[in-house]
């Protein structure tokens, strides 16, 4: 980081930043508050909705609580039908002046829609007895009440009213938005069965209640409604959402969890405050939704100013940089550029020499030390050049002796079994070995390399009959591409004579290939014995540059296990670089997999 980043980067994290920081805490503290502030006074307003809204329904429980002690609803049963039965002149005027009294109870309550009882014990006719008259509204029989769920319900209650909301249950109360109580009615000298009251209010009251929190504040944007416990819209006070199920507005799952609730979420697809108040003694919910946006306009103004007066202090900040930073950092800018270029690899990199000042010392300086740092390069690439060839002669010294012992008398067995034409194949498989081992060439084609590992593995057939099989799997398209000579022989020895050793089942080898973008692949897999972690690490640490180099423990002198895949592993590194070379994956009896990885090119590339 050169020292205009740096005076540039301290502005930024000791001045900027901080404001940045605490602009972002204040803001999500106040949007917070906001929130908490907001959720604490729609739970005093829903609150008091929800006591509104149950004084109205204990009013006109209360309404028909007095109508049932004073027997107006169970004297209008019995005088329903004053000509069936057998009653006194005074007893029937008795009769009528209660049914009167029942419609003048509920005469007297404005909210009331339509009231009507069902009789349970009623004889022949119809079992309900109606008391208001309500156009394009039929009432539900009595016999298919009966049948009813909320039927159950009311007989469970033992009188007590049980309230039910528009749109719960249309087939009973109709499509007009009116809130039912049903409640069962007791004689009052035996307390049996008597009938069924339905008495239906207007939503009047309700309207009253939210246009009063409306005037009280006409600029609040927030939307009530009164939801049940399946999630279904019974009450909207703005009648958008009458009947419809919540659940597609909202993204959560409606659900209460607790007598109150608020959070912020999508409400119809808009960032929004929902609060939810349980009615408790109803099956029902208050729920309110304000827009967010609403609730944090003022503050998300300010946000603006900010983002603007903070954009305005890093242009500052950028143009003080330019005008005045440039000229301290230049000159050493330029040279801290040729040091990266030295560090890619360019180690022909040299500054211009100008000035007459320390940094023309500076600039002479890198210059000579780049000069020395090319020599001993080229110089250690020789030395190592050389050192990895003389390892490779070494290592063919070794082989090639004992293999064309080995072959000799495999052929010299044949010979005395008469195999003439078995031993004509191993000669020249043999020659063809010894032909391309002795080229001077270091890269030859694949086909060539190919042909001379067939040769190999076909020789070692002959001699170990039986102990393995193998396929190769070259694409035609491959066979013209380069890579190092005796490059695959030394992986596939590898399987034959210590992959195999001691198996008492067929070995089988597999030679694949194939092109990836700008590389070769190259793969041969065995179903050997495998190698240990730490035949592996052997392997894999085998550079001697590598710390952990020295702490390996060398094998045996008799045994050359894993000595022809680390020269086959330095002489692609050193060759194509650390990008490619020998990539390994083996367990103890598992087999091996080898992956040869080279560059994909041919004669004309190379040219």
């Amino acid at each position: 980081m050169n020292l205009r980043i740096k005076l540039f980067t301290a502005f930024i994290a000791l001045i900027i930043i901080p404001l940045f920081i605490l602009g972002i805490i204040t803001f999500f503290v106040t949007f917070r508050s906001i929130e908490t502030k907001h959720s604490q006074q729609e739970e005093y307003s829903l609150k008091a909705i929800g006591y509104s809204i149950k004084s109205i329904f204990k009013e006109m429980d209360t309404v028909t609580d007095n109508g049932i002690a004073k027997g107006v609803f169970q004297a209008a049963i019995v005088a329903k039908d004053p000509d069936s039965q057998n009653l006194t002149a005074s007893t029937q005027l008795d009769l009528n002046a209660n049914q009167k009294n029942f419609r003048s109870l509920l005469y007297n309550h404005p909210a009331i829609d339509y009231a009507f009882l069902y009789d349970i014990h009623g004889g022949t006719g119809s079992n309900v007895i109606s008391i208001f008259n309500k156009e394009n509204f039929e009432t539900l029989p009595y016999e298919k009440f009966k049948e009813h769920p909320l039927y159950n319900e009311v007989m469970s209650l033992r009188g007590l009213p049980k309230w039910i909301a528009p749109h719960e249950y249309p087939e009973l109360t109709g499509s007009d938005k009116v809130f039912t109580q049903i409640r069962l009615i007791k004689k009052l000298d035996n307390l049996q069965k008597a009938g069924v009251l339905v008495v239906q209010i207007k939503d009047w009251e309700f309207e009253k209640i939210f246009q009063n929190l409306d005037l009280s504040n006409s600029n609040r944007k927030t939307k009530f409604m009164l939801v049940n416990d399946k999630g279904l819209i019974v009450y909207d006070y703005q009648s958008e959402l009458d009947g419809e199920s919540i659940q597609p507005y909202m993204k959560n799952r409606f659900q209460l969890n607790s007598n109150y609730q608020s959070y912020r979420g999508k409400f119809n697809g808009e960032e929004s405050v929902i609060s939810i108040y349980n009615l408790k003694e109803y099956s029902w919910s208050l729920v309110s939704v304000t827009s967010w946006s609403y609730l944090s306009q003022e503050l998300t103004n300010f946000a603006k100013w900010f983002v603007w007066i903070m954009s305005v202090c890093v242009l500052a900040a950028i143009l003080f940089n330019v005008l005045f930073m440039n000229r301290i950092t230049g000159t050493i800018g330029v040279i801290v550029r040729f040091m990266r270029k030295v560090e890619d690899g360019d180690l022909n990199a040299r500054v211009d020499e100008k000035g007459d000042d320390e940094l023309l010392l500076l600039q002479k300086g890198f210059n000579n030390q780049m000069d020395k740092i090319n020599q001993l390069f080229h110089q250690v690439k020789r030395e190592q050049l050389q050192k990895t060839n003389a390892e490779l002669r070494v290592l063919q010294a070794q082989i090639k002796p004992h293999f064309l012992f080995n072959t000799l008398e495999s052929i010299n067995v044949l010979a005395v079994q008469n195999e003439g034409r078995k031993v004509s194949e191993m000669v020249l498989r043999l020659a063809s070995i010894l032909r391309i081992s002795i080229q001077d060439k270091e890269e030859i084609r694949l086909s060539l390399e190919v042909e001379h590992l067939r040769n190999y593995l076909e020789i070692q057939k002959f001699r170990f009959d039986d102990l393995f099989e193998y396929d190769i799997e070259i694409p035609d398209e491959m066979r013209n591409c380069l890579l190092l000579k005796l490059t695959l022989q030394p992986l596939v020895e590898n399987s034959i004579q210590h992959g195999f050793e001691g198996i008492d089942y067929t070995g089988r080898i597999k030679v694949t290939g194939k092109m990836e973008n700008d590389r070769i692949l190259l793969t041969i897999e065995d179903n050997g014995i495998g190698m240990t972690n730490e035949q592996l690490a052997s392997i894999h640490y085998a550079d001697a540059d590598n710390p952990d180099y020295h702490k390996l423990q060398p094998y045996p002198s008799h045994e050359r296990r894993g000595l022809g895949l680390r020269s086959v592993l330095d002489r692609l590194r050193f060759q194509y670089g650390n990008r490619f070379g020998l990539f390994i994956c083996s367990q103890p009896g598992q087999g091996t997999i080898i992956q040869c990885v080279i560059p994909k090119y041919g004669w004309s590339d190379k040219e």
